[in-house]
């Protein structure tokens, strides 16, 4: 137990803060479409071919000498298209095809980086990973910490701050608090860790892989280049061979030959954008193929699930409470640990003892600090 309570204690009071930075953006991002603060944001979507089209052709122009990479169309939980660039800048549009705002880097925009600082903590390469190792620390912080309070549960007692800002209040606060986070931390940590981690995501959902995939084939198309693509007639097309399926992003291709994808979302789906893919000649408006998610196994329905649980995109409110609720605890948690752990509190007077701490959490923290979710309260 000592030991473990040593790797609780180290790992937490080096990576806490981290944590919080992740739990505070994450918490801010569940509710972008209250703070967005652009004209149109919260218009209702109009799913019009006609009208999508000339979004597109604005969305095109806007860019000016920049190509695009991609437009994601309207939604209900943001009215307005949004067109990223390939040299960094974007612009949102409104659905009949107007500029509301346009910005030259990911910091035009506080959503953008704000997105960008909770996904890679602004490290651009690998960053993705950092916060996918966070992930994994935080799913042990869960599992020992739960470890760590059940020797001291008899004395449980939550409170939305401690008592005082002392090391045994904070131990004390710690603990019980982490307690009745750590069911949705586990979740959070583990959607967010298996996004990153692909090949730990199949070895978890090996049991419900079919393991007889074959890999998408590639697609060959004419060049964009000088090409006006038929906008409408491309949406028609692939709701034709999707019905009631809703068109979500278009990605552009990177080099000559590969082709326009389209990112559409079934009834069924729960990914905001969609997993399933039609690819176009962007010359002819001709579907080259798809990619059909609710023909795959039960590993890959599991798996499109991780992105809509971790960013609050089902359940509707309430859950979108309760993960407010747990991105704060994480901040909690983690920006508390790492003070006890590295400013000591200055010694008290013997009549200053903590009246209001329970005798396990005072003799307990005259040993040991706290950290993520327990400490030997």
């Amino acid at each position: 137990m000592r030991a473990l309570l040593l790797l609780h204690r180290w790992t937490g009071g080096i990576a806490g803060l981290l944590l919080a930075v992740i739990g505070l953006s994450g918490t801010l991002l569940l509710w972008e479409d209250s703070w967005i603060g652009l004209p149109g944001a919260h218009e209702a979507v109009r799913r019009d071919a006609a009208e999508m089209g000339r979004a597109m052709t604005a969305a095109i122009a806007a860019g000016q000498a920049a190509p695009l990479a991609r437009v994601t169309l309207a939604d209900e939980t943001i009215g307005l298209h949004q067109a990223v660039y390939r040299d960094g800048s974007g612009a949102y549009l409104g659905q009949d095809g107007s500029i509301v705002d346009q910005w030259s880097s990911l910091f035009g925009r506080p959503e953008l980086w704000l997105f960008d600082l909770h996904h890679h903590l602004f490290i651009r390469e690998g960053g993705a990973y950092v916060t996918g190792v966070l992930g994994l620390l935080l799913i042990g912080f869960v599992v020992t910490g739960s470890i760590l309070w059940w020797r001291t549960r008899k004395t449980f007692r939550l409170r939305l701050w401690p008592p005082r800002m002392s090391r045994p209040a904070i131990i004390w606060h710690h603990r019980d608090l982490g307690i009745v986070a750590a069911p949705l931390l586990l979740v959070m940590a583990l959607t967010g860790a298996l996004m990153v981690f692909k090949p730990l995501s199949a070895a978890v959902l090996a049991p419900f892989a079919q393991h007889d995939e074959t890999p998408l084939p590639r697609y060959h198309a004419t060049s964009m280049a000088g090409l006006e693509t038929d906008w409408r007639l491309l949406i028609e097309t692939a709701q034709a061979a999707f019905p009631g399926a809703l068109p979500r992003r278009f990605q552009f291709p990177a080099k000559s030959g590969e082709p326009l994808v389209l990112r559409m979302k079934q009834t069924t789906e729960w990914t905001p954008n969609g997993r399933t893919y039609v690819y176009f000649d962007p010359a002819t408006a001709t579907i080259l193929g798809v990619n059909d998610p609710l023909q795959g196994d039960v590993a890959s329905r599991i798996e499109e699930k991780y992105y809509p649980v971790h960013a609050g995109r089902v359940g509707g409110v309430v859950w979108r409470i309760m993960l407010t609720l747990t991105g704060l605890a994480l901040v909690l948690l983690g920006t508390l640990a790492c003070w006890t752990f590295w400013f000591r509190s200055p010694r008290r007077a013997p009549h200053q003892s903590s009246n209001h701490v329970p005798a396990a959490a005072r003799n307990a923290s005259s040993a040991h600090s706290p950290v993520l979710l327990d400490s030997d309260g």
